[in-house]
């Protein structure tokens, strides 16, 4: 059995506590070693101009607040290298933190790795460093796999024809662990009127989804904003789960209504997938058509299971564009998903599904 190979990183940040802790968390995986360090991005381009392109990271884990030469600053001219390394950016759980983190991403970083309070753990909170390990591992693959020839993509079957002849009322969509890049494919992809409502849970902390949600409606046709409670959904819009709070969805008056709750988490998530997906199904009388991208754990697959079973539709990311094919990943292994594609991909097929099967609920 062949051995994974190792993934090179880089850790940019103006703390040396901080790049010691990062570099323990990083290197206790034995599939990553830790090659530079810089307390800037001045020092890091600098670094990586003395080290020869075998021996340069594949990832480079960039803070954004730094003296001298900060991330944002810094983050064009890595983009620029030769080969290209994939940024992940640390940000701080700020509402400000949240702001630049989403301006990164439009200029060009793969992810994005928010910075752990003292309360939650720090850099000791398990579900950061399972984070960060994946991260960095998935981010390293996907850049792999750019820099290899891509075989091309099977022709897949038209949904349109799989389905069974039914309305699609809404569409549930559930995402995590890379989502952000692949929920702003998916939502560029869109570029033609939905003629029902979106819903989406993106496991993301508080505050950051409003500038989630704020960086995806500057993409494309399908407005884009955090769902408010009681609000009544429209065709064509897509409604984003608030940080830390679940978002459900019910039947009124012929009409679909977002509810927001405090409610414990599931799959140690809130919002969750599941119950989003529970309640759409209900609402819509199973006439959902259901979305699940990258992302870790198995979050999504409940809500997938009661989606199928009353006569809904399920679409799921593939592995190889995924940045973590866990939440798609379980999905497939179930048997529920009509088609495994790429982002782009799952925008043509949802695209071609709703033009032809909107619902009552349009």
């Amino acid at each position: 059995m062949s051995q994974a190979p190792i993934v090179r990183v880089m850790l940019c940040d103006d703390s040396a506590t901080v790049r010691s802790a990062l570099a323990r968390v990083l290197e206790a995986d034995p599939e990553i070693k830790v090659v530079a360090r810089a307390g800037d991005g001045r020092q890091a381009l600098e670094t990586l101009a003395g080290m020869s392109v075998a021996t340069r990271p594949q990832v480079v884990l960039l803070d954004l607040e730094m003296p001298v030469m900060d991330g944002m600053t810094a983050l064009p001219l890595l983009l620029k290298l030769v080969p290209r390394p994939v940024v992940i950016v640390a940000s701080a759980l700020t509402q400000k933190g949240a702001a630049v983190t989403m301006a990164a991403l439009r200029a060009g970083a793969a992810d994005y790795i928010p910075k752990p309070g003292a309360a939650g753990g720090g850099l000791h909170d398990a579900s950061f460093r399972a984070e960060l390990v994946a991260k960095v591992k998935g981010w390293a693959r996907m850049g792999r796999a750019v820099a290899a020839p891509r075989p091309s993509r099977p022709a897949q079957p038209s949904l349109v024809a799989l389905l069974p002849r039914r309305g699609v009322k809404a569409i549930g969509i559930g995402c995590s662990t890379g989502g952000p890049q692949a929920l702003a494919t998916l939502v560029r992809g869109l570029n033609r009127k939905v003629p029902v409502p979106v819903v989406a849970v993106q496991h993301m902390p508080a505050g950051f989804t409003a500038m989630l949600a704020d960086h995806l409606n500057r993409l494309g046709t399908l407005g884009c904003a955090e769902a408010r409670d009681g609000e009544v959904l429209e065709a064509g819009r897509l409604y984003l789960a608030p940080g830390d709070r679940h978002l459900l969805v019910e039947a009124a008056n012929g009409r679909l209504v977002a509810r927001l709750n405090d409610g414990p988490p599931e799959n140690f998530c809130r919002p969750a997938v599941d119950p989003m997906l529970r309640s759409l199904n209900a609402a819509c009388e199973g006439a959902v058509l259901a979305v699940i991208l990258t992302g870790m754990g198995h979050d999504g697959l409940a809500g997938c299971k009661a989606v199928a079973a009353a006569g809904g539709a399920v679409l799921a990311q593939d592995e190889a564009s995924s940045v973590v094919w866990g939440m798609p990943g379980a999905v497939a292994r179930a048997g529920l998903a009509r088609a495994q594609l790429p982002p782009e991909g799952l925008a043509e097929q949802v695209l071609a599904l709703v033009a032809s099967r909107a619902g009552a609920f349009a």
